[in-house]
């Protein structure tokens, strides 16, 4: 079962964070000049969907009571 701390940061890192990182870097990639803005990009977003994706289905397996770690 996963922690609610460990579900508070998860969360934060998916909603807020790693959005945020990937639109700061890619804003200033396209000002600066900087590498690899599409990939970087690319790359916060993916994280993003699968850490929600996996706190969801662990949210989910708690409201529901069949959390295997339970």
């Amino acid at each position: 079962m996963m922690s609610d701390k460990l579900y508070t940061i998860l969360k934060y890192l998916c909603q807020i964070a790693l959005p945020a990182v990937g639109s700061l870097y890619f804003a200033l990639a396209q000002l600066w000049n900087l590498p690899y803005a599409e990939q970087i990009t690319g790359t916060c977003s993916a994280l993003a969907v699968c850490i929600g994706v996996l706190i969801g289905i662990s949210s989910y397996r708690y409201y529901k009571g069949d959390d295997p770690d339970a």
